[in-house]
């Protein structure tokens, strides 16, 4: 889904240990999570010749709100989706990892192997690329069992085995999503609670502007040194410690740039607080209004939206039943997400498609559960 934006992303494979031979097969709705199991059982018993032991799931996920705060130790509130990655596997004895991956999007080979790392064998990123994410989390998994340490490897699988500086967010909405809630997350702490996203009335739409974009280009660290510049400039860890009026008496020690890009970061943790609140009142005008704000501040401040992205919040905006919407991720394209009331769905998906110059994928999803083991 970080989904990429509503797409599952592999690199939250399974909170279990990865030493296994393994079949992976991702989702692109959610009725077809009981296909991609049966069909990761197959490829598995044509690879393996025999019946996997274990299967798990993991969820892709959509922040409601909180963008480009989780690596400023910020808050974000994201939900997981219905959209999932399966795995199947079982262990071998032999001191290997096989891999093979079933994803249509994944690079070539799509079958790996290789030792486990020991203490005087470490694994090394290479090709293909789809592969660093699982031998990452290999690399770096955790003897404790704690949540905390899990989500943990799998950001550090991605800063030094995918080249992505991403914050704590994905990792830990696989893992802690429950089905109905949204989940917010205090990325210093790595504190979290659930927020209630249950209502029938309500829908969570993913739009998907069909722009690539990767959040390892030279944009996604660029704002990440900006944000810590600041922070250093005006004596603080990170910009969670700042207030909005703090930044404005420092504005004079930092440049018009960085003073835009940490407005950006200290106003979206304020509307992330507030955000959670409301969604806990039910309140959901409110939160539109805040999704709006933050979409506005992304685009303006941050500079992370792009043309197709705005035209598609605009769209959303003008369609009717539409609380709020707003662009999710990295930013430079992937995709908007949209509070709405839910008997509007199919009028307000057909509005945006006719208002938007390109061609847009549209995916619904409640708010599901994190990682499990599968059974069958």
């Amino acid at each position: 889904m970080r989904p990429a934006p509503a797409r599952p992303r592999p690199e939250h494979p399974a909170p279990t240990g990865p030493r296994c031979r393994a079949s992976v097969m991702a989702a692109s709705s959610p009725p077809r999570a009981g296909e991609l199991l049966a069909e990761a059982r197959r490829a598995f018993r044509e690879e393996f010749g025999a019946e996997p032991e274990l299967a798990v799931s993991a969820p892709g996920r959509v922040n409601l709100i909180g963008e480009h705060t989780d690596y400023n130790q910020g808050l974000v509130l994201p939900m997981a989706l219905e959209l999932v990655t399966v795995l199947v596997g079982s262990p071998r004895a032999d001191g290997l990892v096989s891999l093979l991956t079933t994803s249509e999007d994944a690079d070539e080979p799509r079958r790996l192997q290789f030792p486990l790392p020991t203490a005087q064998r470490s694994l090394e990123p290479g090709t293909p690329r789809w592969a660093n994410y699982v031998k990452g989390v290999i690399q770096h998994y955790p003897d404790s069992g704690s949540v905390a340490a899990r989500a943990q490897v799998c950001q550090q699988a991605e800063h030094s085995f995918a080249g992505v500086p991403c914050g704590i967010m994905d990792q830990l909405i696989a893992l802690l999503g429950q089905e109905g809630h949204a989940l917010l997350i205090d990325c210093r702490s790595l504190e979290t609670s659930l927020v209630p996203l249950s209502e029938p009335k309500l829908a969570v739409l993913i739009t998907n502007s069909n722009v690539r974009h990767s959040l390892g280009s030279s944009e996604y660290p660029l704002r990440r040194r900006q944000c810590e510049e600041v922070a250093r400039a005006l004596g603080k860890e990170s910009l969670r410690e700042v207030q909005l009026e703090e930044l404005e008496a420092g504005r004079e020690l930092v440049s018009k740039e960085g003073f835009r890009r940490a407005r950006h970061v200290v106003g979206e943790i304020r509307r992330t607080a507030q955000a959670a609140a409301a969604l806990c009142r039910g309140d959901y005008r409110a939160f539109g209004r805040l999704m709006v704000e933050s979409h506005h501040s992304l685009r303006d401040d941050y500079e992370v939206s792009c043309p197709e992205l705005d035209q598609l919040v605009e769209a959303a905006l003008s369609a009717p039943g539409v609380y709020g919407s707003r662009m999710t991720g990295g930013g430079f394209g992937g995709c908007t997400v949209t509070l709405l009331e839910a008997s509007f769905t199919s009028q307000v998906m057909q509005h945006i498609q006719e208002q938007y110059s390109g061609t847009a994928t549209f995916y619904l999803s409640q708010a599901a559960d994190g990682a499990k083991v599968l059974h069958w």
